[in-house]
């Protein structure tokens, strides 16, 4: 089996569509995945909102925003039935986990190159101190032992 992949599908319904109109659309996207052989880990119902351009002169319209983990086949499937669907004004789907690795590999190296100087900026720090304060600072930790 392939590797699993995680894909962000948002659509938009009609506006005039009724809540549980779009909640059995829901439940049937959700049905579908799973049972073509991916998992829903999470599905984000951000209700009515403004458009950014009418869209067949509507001027609202229902997001919903489903994130997929699954092989890629589900996918093709339930971007066939969006298309024939006249619920649904607009679709788009968008694999995410390659943005996301690149995206940790750069904080990860963020972290490092920080650590790193935060090391360089302490070693330097002691070495610049007056001999007082570093003799104070000797004391101070025979003290705490």
């Amino acid at each position: 089996m392939a590797e699993k992949r995680v894909y962000e599908v948002m659509f938009i319904a009609a506006p005039e569509t009724a809540d549980e109109d779009v909640a059995k659309l829901n439940d049937a996207v959700t049905k579908l995945i799973e049972t073509e052989g991916g998992s829903v880990v999470k599905l984000e119902d951000m209700g009515r909102r403004k458009l950014a351009y009418p869209i067949n002169k509507k001027t609202e319209g229902y997001y919903v925003l489903f994130e997929i983990e699954g092989s890629g086949q589900e996918i093709a499937e339930l971007e066939r039935r969006m298309r024939v669907n006249d619920t649904i004004i607009r679709y788009l789907t968008v694999r995410v986990d390659e943005e996301r690795k690149t995206a940790q590999k750069l904080t990860d190296k963020r972290e490092t190159r920080q650590s790193r100087n935060n090391e360089r900026n302490k070693a330097s720090a002691s070495r610049n101190k007056p001999e007082e304060t570093m003799a104070e600072e000797a004391q101070d930790n025979e003290e705490e032992q």
